[in-house]
């Protein structure tokens, strides 16, 4: 892949990837602020809803043209991924949280959605461009 192949991939993957973040974001902070919902409770639903933001981008913008035809399978490792990432910014919150005793939505946001999104951005950017969206092999001449 070129070089402006590339960036043009991580653009779209950030654009995708910002979509989903503020969605976690939003729904995160609309529980934990506005229904008292328990932060590490929060956390969960609102990977979850972004989750499937983030397949739709995915799979229809970010790598369009590495998409499948087996849907199912594409839509299985995107979620198995995306919960491996999930737990990576759960754990965050929870040693932030839990651990070190920082409970004010400020730190929950900073472990959660700021140290917890960077290193969980990385790893899903690799698991779905190598396993979920892996490119597709030109047909035999």
């Amino acid at each position: 892949m070129s070089r402006a192949g590339r960036r043009a991939e991580v653009v779209r993957f950030l654009l995708t990837g910002g979509t989903a973040y503020a969605v976690d974001l939003g729904v995160f902070n609309v529980l934990i602020l506005a229904t008292g919902t328990a932060s590490t409770t929060a956390k969960v639903v609102s990977s979850l809803v972004a989750i499937a933001v983030a397949f739709a981008g995915s799979r229809w913008f970010t790598w369009r043209d590495r998409r499948s035809d087996r849907v199912v399978r594409e839509y299985a490792l995107f979620l198995v991924f995306s919960l491996l990432a999930a737990g990576i910014q759960y754990v965050c919150l929870v040693l932030s949280h839990d651990v070190l005793g920082w409970t004010s939505p400020v730190a929950d946001n900073l472990s959660a959605n700021v140290v917890g999104m960077a290193l969980a951005m990385a790893f899903r950017f690799w698991t779905f461009r190598t396993f979920v969206f892996p490119p597709v092999a030109p047909p035999p001449a």
